[in-house]
């Protein structure tokens, strides 16, 4: 899952002058007053605080939460942002889901809408499962068996970055080529609420994917082929979008049918702690900070600024902590276009960076690293490949590669930390040697921006992942696999396609990582993978809480797939 912005104190960022006009969602506040909505609109920085009404100390009431990006979608099929899927979790429940639990404990997968987790057959290929009775969404429709099939339809429709971990139902290759009008590997009954799904090949990870909000069922009347964003499905989580004005603010309320599918018996599914939820987007982390420390607002979805996090860790001991987080920040270069066609070039770029200088960016909260998997991940083995930084040994390598393009557009979005980490990289291609022009746009759209095969002078930028699932298919297939190379919302911005390693992956991924062996060809991989320095990786990122003195610090927790769990938000 792609992420969001961090902190660090907010450099005079070079703005994009075409203005790209995409706006992307993420941001949540208390339903404020109106004139507060439109102060804000207008200043951005405007503050005007939570109400306590309603809050009787029962852990109900109306809570204010800032983020510093909108998420890119409020749309469970669209959505492949940490602050989409951190909104988007207790609003959208697939037929299995998470636990919701902090720690590891959280990555276990539940059951959801369905009654249990799949019967699978003995050679892996089919999945039964079958929907809970008489649930209903938000606005009273029924829940229905066939609604599972529409939205894995609707991935591939809306090109989703999710859908190519769906490549795997028997169908759904043809239904996404237009060479078939269903995806024919699902069968449903509506009558008895029975799925049954058909897969191609063994999948160590589907139960994973039937866990992910891109596999929520939705109501056939949500549009097949476009963005919902600004009018969300019906909600068959604890919470329900009321409200959507992207990119500035959404609100989240108790969703009244959420009780359906509570007594249907998904006691896995966590209720509301809170009656409603104002998101609003707030590019000043460091006022973000200062509004919690006055109360005005009761929850930042990003980390502090590096410049006060000694201030939060000293002096608010009772409401903020640190978070660990599984995630992988590097540069993406564009390996099918000059000059980081050439194995040297993005070598060189690998000896050159240096994971200290960019964690200081971070307040010392980055963990270095040079590689794909995350410490955490199943997988996961410390090596380095390029040890440095070493420009000697960079330039070198330069002069051997002697690019003869050596005009190179560096993107990152506007968001403090992000801005800094691409003037660091813009600064370092120039020692290189490189004629290097620096691209800042809007954090809301930066992800589709970037995604997007048609966006001219896509060559090399920031990026990072979280885990989607706790399997390391996660950080490969998405990210590297040539099947990920799509032309809108795509997540293999390096473009790699190196065919031993796809068909390596396609292998491993019918295993399971219990079988003996399968970690440590997973650790191959990563170094397969780095030989041929797809990425320049540089570090892993630990997070923050940081809470109103309102707000019941002891019951809120931080997930390690979905960030803060909003079920968790209760008042004191």
């Amino acid at each position: 899952m792609l992420s969001d912005p961090y902190n660090g104190a907010e450099p005079g960022a070079i703005a994009d002058s075409e203005g790209i006009a995409m706006h992307r969602l993420r941001t949540t506040r208390k339903a404020l007053v109106a004139a507060c909505v439109v102060a804000f609109a207008a200043f951005g920085v405007v503050s005007c605080g939570s109400d306590d009404s309603g809050s009787g100390g029962d852990g109900t009431g109306d809570i204010t939460i800032n983020a510093t990006s909108f998420p890119d979608y409020v749309d469970p099929q669209l959505s492949y942002t940490v602050e989409g899927w951190e909104v988007l979790w207790n609003a959208y429940t697939p037929l299995l889901t998470y636990k919701h639990a902090k720690g590891e404990e959280g990555t276990e997968v539940v059951p959801g809408l369905a009654e249990a987790l799949p019967e699978v057959s003995p050679d892996g290929l089919t999945y039964k499962l079958k929907l809970r009775p008489d649930m209903k969404y938000s606005d009273g429709t029924p829940i229905k068996a066939s609604d599972f099939t529409y939205a894995i339809q609707r991935l591939f429709k809306v090109d989703s970055g999710g859908s190519v971990f769906y490549n795997v139902i028997v169908g759904a290759k043809e239904y996404a080529d237009g060479a078939a009008d269903t995806i024919t590997g699902i069968t449903t009954d509506d009558a008895t609420g029975d799925i049954t799904i058909q897969l191609t090949q063994p999948n160590g990870t589907f139960d994973n994917l039937l866990a992910l909000m891109f596999a929520a069922p939705i109501p056939p009347s949500t549009p097949l082929d476009s963005d919902a964003t600004n009018n969300p499905p019906p909600s068959s989580g604890p919470f329900m979008f009321t409200k959507v004005d992207a990119p500035r603010t959404l609100t989240m309320e108790r969703n009244p049918q959420f009780q359906t599918v509570k007594d249907a018996g998904a006691d896995e599914v966590a209720d509301a702690g809170v009656d409603k939820i104002t998101l609003i987007e707030n590019k000043n982390q460091s006022a973000q900070v200062t509004d919690i420390i006055q109360n005005k607002v009761d929850f930042m979805m990003d980390p502090a600024p590096s410049d006060r996090l000694q201030e939060l860790k000293t002096r608010y001991t009772d409401r903020f902590r640190m978070e660990d987080s599984i995630n992988t920040y590097y540069m993406f270069m564009n390996t099918e276009r000059a000059p980081f066609n050439d194995l040297k070039v993005r070598q060189a770029i690998n000896y050159a960076i240096d994971p200290e200088a960019l964690n200081r960016i971070f307040g010392g909260r980055l963990h270095p690293t040079q590689q794909i998997l995350p410490p955490g991940m199943p997988g996961y083995q410390e090596y380095k490949l390029y040890p440095g930084p070493d420009m000697e040994k960079a330039k070198q390598l330069i002069a051997e590669a002697n690019p003869a393009d050596r005009d190179i557009t560096v993107w990152t979005d506007d968001e403090p930390d992000r801005k800094r980490i691409g003037e660091y990289y813009h600064d370092l291609l120039t020692q290189l040697g490189f004629n290097a022009t620096l691209k800042v746009i809007a954090g809301d759209v930066y992800w589709t921006t970037v995604g997007n095969q048609s966006t001219p002078d896509l060559d090399t930028g920031f990026a990072d992942w979280f885990q989607d699932f706790p399997h390391p298919d996660d950080f490969f297939r998405p990210l590297l696999h040539g099947d990920s190379i799509l032309p809108t919302n795509g997540n293999n911005l390096s473009r790699a396609n190196i065919p031993a390693n796809n068909a390596k992956m396609d292998e491993l991924l019918q295993k399971q990582l219990s079988d003996d062996g399968v970690e440590q060809q997973y650790a191959d991989l990563d170094r397969a993978y780095m030989e041929q320095a797809v990425w320049a990786p540089y570090g892993n990122e630990q997070f923050t809480t940081f809470l109103s003195e309102r707000m019941d610090f002891d019951r809120s927790y931080h997930h390690l797939l979905f960030k803060q769990d909003f079920t968790s938000f209760a008042i004191k």
